[in-house]
Formats: C-alpha cells, sequence, structure tokens
C-alpha cells in the first residue's frame, strides 16, 4: 500500500488561508488537519492513498518536467528505498502550478513523503509518476490502477 503524507508550515508572515488554499489546488483529495504552534503559526498536515498524486501526476506532463522530477524522487529516496521525500515550492502551488526550489524555501516549502510496503511497489509508484522517457517523451504511460 501506498501511503502519501503532505505538510506544510504557516508562518506569522503567512496568510492560513493562502497556505491552505496552496494545498488544496495541488491535493484536493486530500483532508488537511491544521495545529497551532502558536497565535499565528502552525503546519497543516494530511495523509492519503496514491491518488492523492493525480493532479502532481498531471502537472509533471503538463509542465513537461518528467525527468526533474523523477531525479528528486531518487534523490529523496530512503537507505531501504522504502519511502522518498520531495519538496515543492509554496508559493508557485498558490496558483496551482508545480515547482522545485533548489532547497527549503525561507517561509517553508510543501514537503511530501510516500511511504511504500516493498521495492516492487516503490518502482511501480516510480514509473507511473515520472515513467522513463526518450528525448522528455515517457516511454509508457501507467494506470494508476497498476501501481
Amino acid at each position: 500500500m501506498i501511503k502519501v503524507t503532505v505538510s506544510a508550515v504557516v508562518n506569522p508572515t503567512e496568510s492560513k488561508d493562502k497556505v491552505f488554499s496552496a494545498l488544496d489546488q495541488l491535493f484536493p483529495e486530500i483532508d488537511f488537519d491544521y495545529e497551532e504552534s502558536s497565535e499565528y503559526s502552525g503546519k497543516f498536515t494530511g495523509e492519503s492513498d496514491i491518488y492523492a498524486l493525480k493532479n502532481i501526476h498531471f502537472q509533471i506532463r503538463e509542465e513537461e518536467i518528467i525527468d526533474t522530477s523523477r531525479t528528486r524522487l531518487n534523490v529523496g529516496r530512503s537507505d531501504d528505498g522504502l519511502s522518498t521525500s520531495f519538496i515543492i515550492s509554496k508559493q508557485v502551488a498558490s496558483v496551482g502550478r508545480l515547482n522545485y526550489p533548489a532547497q527549503e524555501e525561507p517561509l517553508g516549502s510543501i514537503n511530501i513523503t510516500v511511504t511504500v510496503d516493498n521495492e516492487g511497489e516503490m518502482q511501480r509508484f516510480f514509473d507511473w509518476l515520472t515513467p522513463p522517457t526518450e528525448d522528455g517523451v515517457p516511454d509508457f504511460e501507467m494506470n494508476i490502477k497498476d501501481v
């Protein structure tokens, strides 16, 4: 089973509603919980299954960043191969787009962690979200149900 965890910090200088809107634009299938850490800041966290990444799947193709996305997933892969983590820009997500910042942004990024039960499942996940390409064109496309 694939578990997707998404989180984003809300800093005192940010609007809680705007951070939620950014999350909701990219992950409409996730019900986010908000935990306050002070009167002006907190953190949104939500968990779901692979279907939470349908919009990311679409955005990766729309923006033609399959190879970049595959690299980001590989960089964030755990030593045991059963999870991968990556970040996306909170500011860019607020307009419904996808961008991978080079590092954690000053106000924080959206953090995504994908956890699987075995390495075969992780490989199918990679092949669904970011299939191998030739000249930027996917060699194949998997159905989400096959993951």
